[in-house]
């Protein structure tokens, strides 16, 4: 299942993320790619051990923890650490699939679910559309800032290039407590006819014997 979240971050949180990635110091992204990725990764990331990064991953990491299609739909056990991307200047990532294992030691986790955040407005930049490829065919996504993408982690995909200002995303992964993502998927319509028919209906009465 590949779904797209609308409103997981509001305009202030958004404004106050641009913000911090205005005044971050930025590296190669391919310093976190594996290694058939950092073939055809072509991209910037915000550098380790800034104190910024951690109020960034802070914010996102709360609005991913409460937004309630998020949580259907991922179902999340464990998150690798948040990841900020930058694209510019003709920058893109080729066709690739995520790593199925990420992290080191105790944090290695299993990559079930991967998820891009947009943090700029659509109109601000050219080119950068998130292009997956299944067996439906390819579909492309540039949504609007604080709207997500999540896919399963095995979905082969890639970024195209940046033609024209700089396209900024929040990027991460996600073991689920479902593994399977067809069961996932079977779980997330079940809770969302439920809670339709609970919005319908209203909350039942308390019924007494």
């Amino acid at each position: 299942m590949i779904l797209c979240i609308g409103n997981l971050l509001d305009d202030p949180s958004l404004s106050r993320i641009r913000q911090v990635l205005d005044r971050s110091d930025f590296e190669d992204g391919r310093t976190t790619a594996g290694w058939h990725a950092k073939l055809v990764k072509n991209n910037e990331q915000i550098a380790p051990g800034q104190e910024p990064l951690s109020e960034l991953r802070s914010e996102v990491g709360k609005a991913l923890g409460r937004h309630p299609v998020f949580q259907m739909a991922v179902r999340p056990l464990k998150m690798t650490p948040i990841l900020f991307s930058r694209y510019r200047d003709g920058m893109t990532y080729g066709n690739h699939v995520d790593d199925p294992v990420m992290g080191q030691g105790e944090h290695r986790i299993r990559t079930d679910v991967s998820f891009t955040l947009f943090l700029d407005d659509p109109d601000s930049y050219d080119g950068g559309e998130l292009v997956t490829d299944t067996t439906a065919g390819e579909q492309s996504y540039k949504l609007p800032a604080g709207s997500a993408v999540v896919y399963p982690s095995s979905t082969l995909h890639r970024v195209e290039p940046v033609t024209r200002g700089q396209r900024r995303v929040a990027v991460g992964w996600v073991q689920s407590t479902v593994r399977d993502p067809a069961h996932r998927e079977v779980l997330f319509d079940l809770d969302t006819a439920r809670r339709q028919i609970f919005e319908r209906e209203e909350k039942p009465q308390s019924s007494t014997c």
